[in-house]
């Protein structure tokens, strides 16, 4: 016992050094609130999040979980934020969606988050400046781009994609009824796409209904307990809902992630790790598109990922969504954009970000 007190009175006394250098760290932090103030800059800086990951990974040299020791600072940056002036930032809501857990993962809990009913609405207070930041799911590793918001990106005159976080998904079924009386299952479209061949196997016969978020079809299923309504959804919204975790992990894809995109107005510096998302459309001829995806080949640029969507305002028309490797600002990215641009009869680029 006596080994343990003296082992804990070390353990104080680092805690003390531990304090004492994070209220020193936040007087350096709050002076740059200030001159950000005066300066108009960017409270949020993805790319120098991103320098301080890596350098926190070579300083921790394999010794931390490199996951719990990036926890530990997210807390810290989130302070930050707080004493150079303070973060907005929404989410598609309420309390406990994935998008809720995505904007704690990417923020911290020292920013201010704020639920919105649906995604129009959230662009739409992003565009108005009532948030600083929006937090939105575009891709996910099963059932692909989320092609709402995607779409909402492409019609958003100022917003664009600054940022991005991974979210591990791990859906439950949530009910309070017994399961053999479950009938109807409720959930994001999304969701429900990530479950499909759970729910082919368990509920073939169950009616599918999609809502705007994974917390209202809990409430759609808890309203609706005695009609056999069940929903799926993440144990916290669950829990929020007050609804029981029937069974656990019944995404088909075990290692089930979502990407999720901070949306702003700023602009991010290219970092050498960088991801930017595209959209363009080709003309209707043959061989259109295959000479567009020639020109990253031509200059030496990976494609991590493409899909079509049909054009809002021509039938029948489509446009391509792709992420590729690089920023638009720098090399060879913006030589091959520039080409891009002259042979394709419209280009947006929906946001470069840092990869990490």
């Amino acid at each position: 016992m006596k080994e343990i007190d003296q082992l804990r009175e070390q353990i104080d006394r680092v805690d003390a050094s531990i304090v004492e250098l994070i209220k020193e760290r936040m007087q350096y932090v709050h002076r740059v609130g200030e001159i950000k103030a005066v300066t108009g800059s960017a409270l949020f800086v993805p790319e120098r999040e991103s320098e301080q990951r890596e350098k926190l990974a070579k300083l921790n040299d394999g010794a931390l979980p490199e996951e719990a020791l990036l926890s530990i600072y997210r807390q810290i940056i989130s302070c930050g934020y707080l004493l150079e002036g303070g973060l907005r930032v929404g989410y598609l809501g309420p309390e406990g969606t994935w998008s809720h857990q995505a904007a704690l993962a990417r923020f911290g809990e020292s920013v201010t988050l704020l639920p919105f009913s649906s995604f129009s609405h959230l662009f739409d207070a992003a565009e108005r400046e009532e948030v600083n930041f929006a937090v939105i799911p575009i891709e996910n590793n099963t059932a692909g781009f989320v092609t709402q918001t995607m779409d909402l990106l492409m019609s958003s005159s100022s917003l664009r994609l600054c940022a991005q976080t991974m979210q591990s998904v791990k859906n439950c079924l949530l009910a309070n009824c017994e399961r053999a009386k479950i009938r109807t299952i409720y959930s994001h479209p999304q969701v429900l796409g990530q479950c499909r061949l759970w729910l082919q196997q368990n509920f073939p016969n169950a009616e599918q209904i999609s809502t705007a978020s994974t917390a209202a079809a809990a409430k759609l299923a808890r309203a609706e307990t005695d009609k056999g309504a069940a929903a799926l959804g993440s144990r916290l919204v669950g829990k929020l809902c007050g609804l029981e975790v029937q069974e656990d992990n019944i995404q088909d894809n075990a290692a089930n992630t979502t990407r999720f995109a901070v949306v702003g107005k700023q602009l991010t510096r290219p970092t050498g790790k960088d991801r930017t998302t595209v959209c363009f459309g080709v003309p209707h001829v043959p061989g259109s598109l295959a000479d567009a995806l020639l020109l990253f080949k031509k200059h030496g640029i990976n494609i991590y990922c493409i899909d079509s969507r049909p054009a809002r305002n021509v039938s029948w028309e489509y446009l391509f969504y792709m992420d590729v490797e690089g920023h638009e600002t720098a090399e060879p990215l913006r030589g091959c954009l520039d080409e891009l641009r002259r042979s394709c009869p419209m280009l947006k680029v929906l946001g470069s970000y840092p990869e990490l």
